[in-house]
């Protein structure tokens, strides 16, 4: 089941161990199968609020996801951001393949009592 590596980033201004991030990000997120799948762009916030820029960074699983995470050429660079970008991070497992929203409210409805 694929997984996704979602950030949150709030507007920074520009810093060189930013761009060294951005340059060595790639070559540790690789290694996992991951890639992104949302970077540098624009996003149009359609409800409430969402300052700042999303980065989606997509994973074969969520043990790749997290193996990245921990991996130690990430913990490398993970500081290169973090001095210089406030965010929220998480990871989260995507849903399974031919995956039913409508078993999902049948459920919540069977909870209710309805």
């Amino acid at each position: 089941m694929t997984a996704y590596a979602i950030a949150r980033l709030r507007e920074a201004a520009p810093h060189p161990e930013t761009a060294e991030y951005i340059e060595r990000i790639g070559a540790t997120f690789e290694p996992y199968g991951g890639g992104f799948l949302v970077h540098a762009s624009r996003h149009e916030v359609v409800e409430g609020e969402w300052p700042g820029h999303v980065v989606v960074i997509g994973f074969p699983g969520i043990a790749e996801a997290r193996a990245w995470w921990d991996s130690p050429e990430y913990r490398e660079i993970a500081p290169l951001r973090s001095r210089h970008i406030d965010g929220d991070i998480i990871l989260v497992p995507g849903v399974v393949e031919g995956y039913d929203p409508a078993a999902t409210a049948k459920a919540m409805r069977e909870a209710l009592g309805a």
